[in-house]
């Protein structure tokens, strides 16, 4: 067998489609680490092909006893996070994203295993400081919740212990796609415009209260879960590469821009509500996210980004309307 690779967070969203890509590109040494709760994200893990499936308080334990210190392995993707932005209770953060991070790092590292953990654009708080992964502005950032912090936290450590050139972190931004059906509140839009328009026949926007932005014309970088897997994979297998870096599409599209092209996929008529914004998150919503890619297109990466309405038309029709997974598909 090959040397194993991890990936934790295995059942997740994100985490599940790598596994789909390391499928497609016949890798199935691969050890899934999770914690399968009351939630449906087990459902992700059917038709994907793996070694062996560990739960992440086991896993942990396993690390710190040394029960994998003989063990060959290639590459730990450590995807797995409370990825939730409004989980009442900051130690939660604390343990799963920043102190669970460090012992897979230090372990990593000490042991020459290629490294690729998961950041957030929420590192970038409001955006007033720009949306670039320049590595030496990272102080300068001022994330607005709990949840980006957590793991702005985890890429200082990394970088003031010296392994930003050992280890590789991604800053996922707006990722859409299959798989995330388990997220709850904290899935995209476009499966929430989907729900509103089955139940009522519109969808609410929040309305703005920036006068530069109309209402629903705040922007977001959203991606589709299939080019946020390649430009993770792309990472996978250029073993040069270290560092920090976006993982968006570079072009910002407007939520109006986003449920209309739902309304379509769906031969529904455009039916919008503008509603007020809840007090509660007046001051951290973000207007506007923009990935600054140059510093990944710099690594080589050359794949076409999925036009933003293709992607959603086969976001609606080939998936969330047929409640079908990636694994469903070969291609």
């Amino acid at each position: 067998m090959r040397d194993l690779i991890i990936v934790t967070g295995g059942a997740g969203f994100i985490g599940s489609a790598v596994i789909w890509k390391l499928n497609r590109e016949k890798f199935e040494n691969i050890l899934v680490v999770d914690s399968l709760d009351d939630s449906i994200k087990w459902k992700n893990l059917v038709g994907l092909k793996f070694y062996d499936y560990v739960e992440k308080d086991d896993f942990l334990r396993d690390i710190t006893d040394g029960k994998y210190n003989r063990v060959k392995i290639d590459t730990i993707f450590h995807l797995g996070a409370c990825s939730s932005t409004i989980h009442p209770d900051a130690k939660v953060y604390v343990k799963d994203n920043y102190e669970y991070s460090k012992i897979l790092c230090k372990f990593s590292v000490s042991k020459n295993i290629r490294f690729i953990y998961a950041s957030s654009a929420a590192t970038y708080g409001d955006g007033s400081f720009g949306f670039s992964d320049d590595e030496s502005q990272l102080e300068v950032l001022r994330p607005l919740n709990m949840y980006g912090y957590s793991k702005h936290l985890f890429d200082l450590w990394a970088k003031n212990n010296a392994l930003l050139k050992k280890i590789v972190g991604l800053k996922y931004f707006n990722v859409f796609g299959p798989n995330e059906y388990h997220k709850a509140e904290m899935r995209s839009f476009v499966v929430k415009a989907f729900e509103q328009i089955v139940a009522y026949g519109k969808v609410k926007l929040f309305k703005s209260y920036l006068p530069e932005y109309k209402d629903g014309e705040q922007l977001r970088d959203f991606i589709y879960i299939k080019d946020a897997v390649n430009m993770t994979f792309h990472f996978f297998k250029n073993r040069n590469l270290f560092g920090i870096f976006n993982i968006g599409t570079g072009k910002p599209h407007s939520f109006n821009e986003l449920v209309k092209h739902v309304f379509d996929a769906m031969g529904k008529e455009v039916k919008i509500e503008y509603i007020d914004m809840p007090e509660s998150i007046k001051n951290q919503y973000q207007y506007y996210t923009c990935a600054d890619i140059k510093k990944l297109l710099s690594t080589g990466y050359n794949l076409p980004v999925t036009d933003f309405g293709v992607a959603i038309h086969e976001y609606v029709k080939k998936y969330i309307a047929l409640s079908k997974y990636l694994a469903d598909y070969e291609s």
